[in-house]
């Protein structure tokens, strides 16, 4: 296997990654990304709840730092968090997971003090409404500390957030919990030697209670979020933290992976991972590459093979040179392209984003309405009181904002342990809405190694014949080019020597060749410069009716007619009955001619097939199915990658070429088309579950909402409800870490 080459494109605008502290909520995330947006020089920015990073595309003229005082301006907290960008894959994932544990235990420690607090204010609280004044004096002492103090981020967002001019979810719970503390304050002081009195309008507990339990809901979600991004640790993890250098001297010793060069030469034993990607320049060893290919069987590597990082070693050793690292090896790219999917917004996450923009101030306002409307024509300002800090607790749309992203981290991260690679969340929205699904052939349905089954030479020896062709196949780049002039090895004859040389796209190739215009390609072609002997008809019909490829050499009045077959790939019947099984409609489209593409399409199981479509004209029929059904176009050559940009979907398969990975939205690692119909299932899945997570977002805030309004629903019980959806929201997204 050759090194693979990589093609970049050109980009007018940087791209910047930002990590944003101080979000609570889904209007959290729009504002701060109106904030980034309304920065000059900024084309995009996409702010992610769930990963609470930032992704901006903006020109050249826009630094780091104008980004960072944009967010900084709105409220919130920003640092770049591409630092970290050049370690390795395994020192990234350390990095990760430290921040994570971190994060967690100061979240443990808050907790922990606000429920050692809480829980005697409860107790005493319940324990009797009328209570000895020194009591309530107490419940003051304890319940203030779990308010301002543990509840302290709740008050400092929301009174940043209304410098700016806005509100937040901190912004409705700390309204309520402040409001019980105020109130019942002021009872405390106002009903001084009434202690009967007194206690009946104290409600410190309340306060205590909701701040506790939304502390409680933070952290349990907290740590069911830091489960998403499994599969990224485990990918990161594959590459081994240590290699073996070998010195010029022949001297080895170990050295951290983070410090491998380009060009440096490591030694592998058997039983090892390989650190990074390189060319093997001693040695002769098989390697297990299923967690790249999918395919259990080792493959032999020896000189001249390239090898990719965290693929293991499984008999002899090999020394090969480093060629990638770091963040450049195939490993690291490749959860880089998990990483960036797992960032960005399915387009339904733009509705619930925009509810939650405008929800906040329109639950304020129904609590101020409510506390009002109980007090002068209901039960009193006390119920009142209650019934509004109940309608700002249950209405916290922190669900909402996780519906989408959580789910959309999960799904990708599942995808890539399947070895399905998704660019974006945009490309997972419309693989789920796929119906109808394009097959290129060559590579495909098939192994793409096609090989010369038959070559009959008439007028001239077929040697010569096999010389002239491979004289003119040995300047193209195609496929079956490749297997013309593999024929003319293995017969051991060398090509001609060839002058004038052009391609034709689609149909052939030409150029002089012994002093004689020589043409190889489509027979259709052919005749449109000769007409063709009877013998020369009859061989290219019978090569066509078993179903081969077929191509006519023509060289002054010579010819030869060369049959090449490609193995259908063993999975390619049993992918073409998955995709039938999801009501999708496969369609095969080809160069081939009729007959070929024909008996291609029979032994897989598809009846729809458009034949010897030009290159050209691949996107052009892409276009016509996508006027009747949502269409995805499945391909791996660079002949492919209109097709797949024009399709609502386009599904690359890794083993082809870059320019195709690169235009497809969804990339299949391993060879396998089996894997096109899991990323299907995959896709739908995560959006049932999307959709799933906003039902229940929308259902327990606005089910609840009318409850606390009627009085019907205490501040406790509505800030564990509203714990409880976050942390659900959470659960079910997690599940799809067991989809098969």
């Amino acid at each position: 296997m050759s090194e693979p080459t990589t093609h970049e494109p050109a980009q007018e605008t940087r791209q910047t990654t930002l990590d944003i502290g101080g979000m609570t909520c889904a209007s959290c995330v729009r504002r701060v990304e109106k904030a980034l947006t309304r920065t000059p020089g900024v084309t995009s920015a996409n702010v992610n709840y769930a990963t609470h990073q930032a992704t901006v595309s903006h020109d050249h003229s826009t630094g780091a730092a104008e980004l960072v005082a944009a967010v900084d301006a709105a409220g919130y907290q920003a640092t770049r968090s591409d630092e970290h960008a050049h370690h390795s894959p395994s020192e990234h994932a350390d990095h990760l997971r430290l921040e994570s544990e971190a994060e967690l235990a100061a979240m443990v420690r808050n907790l922990i003090i606000a429920a050692i607090l809480t829980t005697p204010v409860f107790a005493i609280s319940m324990a009797s409404h009328s209570r000895a004044e020194w009591l309530n004096w107490v419940l003051f002492g304890l319940a203030t500390p779990v308010i301002f103090w543990c509840g302290r981020s709740f008050f400092v967002t929301a009174i940043k957030a209304l410098r700016h001019g806005s509100t937040t979810m901190d912004t409705l719970i700390a309204m309520g919990s402040g409001a019980a503390w105020v109130y019942s304050t002021y009872a405390l002081i106002a009903f001084r030697g009434h202690p009967h009195h007194q206690s009946e309008h104290i409600y410190f507990e309340t306060g205590a209670v909701i701040v506790t339990l939304i502390l409680l809901g933070r952290y349990l979600e907290a740590r069911a979020k830091t489960r998403m991004s499994d599969s990224i640790r485990k990918l990161m993890d594959l590459s081994p933290k240590r290699a073996t250098l070998v010195n010029s001297d022949g001297s080895e010793r170990e050295i951290d992976v983070r410090d491998v060069i380009v060009g440096q030469v490591i030694r592998v034993r058997p039983g090892e991972r390989l650190p990074v990607d390189g060319t093997v320049i001693e040695g002769d060893s098989f390697v297990d590459e299923a967690m790249m290919t999918g395919e259990p069987m080792p493959v032999r590597k020896k000189a001249g093979d390239w090898v990719t990082g965290g693929t293991i070693n499984e008999q002899g050793t090999l020394l090969f040179r480093a060629e990638r690292v770091g963040a450049q090896t195939m490993l690291a790219q490749i959860a880089e392209m998990v990483v960036r999917a797992q960032g960005s917004r399915a387009p339904m996450q733009s509705l619930a984003d925009r509810v939650s923009g405008v929800f906040v101030p329109i639950v304020i306002a129904i609590a101020i309405l409510t506390a009002i409307g109980t007090g002068l024509w209901g039960a009193g300002w006390d119920a009142g009181l209650m019934a509004a800090v109940a309608v700002l607790v249950i209405a916290c749309p922190c669900a909402l904002g996780l519906a989408t992203p959580t789910a959309l981290m999960v799904g990708t991260g599942r995808g890539a342990e399947l070895g399905i690679l998704i660019k974006d969340g945009a490309a997972l929205e419309r693989a789920s809405q796929i119906r109808t699904i394009l097959l290129d052939k060559t590579g495909t349905l098939t192994d793409g190694e096609p090989k010369v089954t038959s070559f009959h030479a008439f007028g001239w020896q077929e040697r010569e014949a096999v010389s002239v062709a491979a004289a003119l196949e040995s300047r193209s780049e195609h496929p079956l080019a490749r297997a013309v002039t593999k024929f003319a090895e293995d017969q051991a004859v060398p090509p001609a020597s060839i002058t004038d040389f052009a391609a034709v796209p689609g149909r052939g190739v030409e150029g002089r060749v012994n002093g004689q215009t020589s043409r190889i390609g489509k027979p259709a072609w052919i005749r449109d410069f000769t007409t063709l002997p009877a013998e020369v008809e009859r061989a290219i019909a019978e090569s066509e009716a078993q179903g081969k490829t077929t191509f006519v050499l023509a060289s002054d009045q010579n010819f030869a007619v060369i049959a090449v077959s490609d193995q259908i790939s063993k999975h390619s019947a049993q992918a073409v009955a998955d995709f039938k099984a999801l009501g999708l409609n496969p369609v095969m489209v080809t160069g081939d001619s009729e007959a070929a593409a024909r008996a291609v399409a029979t032994s897989v199981g598809i009846t729809e097939v458009e034949a010897s479509v030009l290159p050209a004209d691949k996107a052009a029929i892409t276009q016509r199915y996508q006027s009747s059904a949502p269409t995805a176009m499945v391909g791996d050559g660079i002949n492919d990658a209109p097709a797949l940009a024009q399709a609502d979907l386009g599904i690359a398969m890794a083993t082809g070429s870059d320019v195709a990975m690169e235009t497809a939205g969804m990339t299949i690692l391993r060879a396998d088309l089996r894997g096109v119909g899991t990323a299907i299932r995959l896709a739908r899945a995560t959006m049932r579950t999307i959709k799933g997570n906003l039902f229940w977002a929308f259902f327990y805030n606005v089910a609840m909402i009318p409850l606390a309004v009627l009085g019907q629903l205490s501040p406790m019980f509505a800030a564990g409800a509203m714990a409880v959806s976050s942390v659900s929201v959470v659960l079910n997204s997690l599940r799809l870490r067991t989809f098969k």
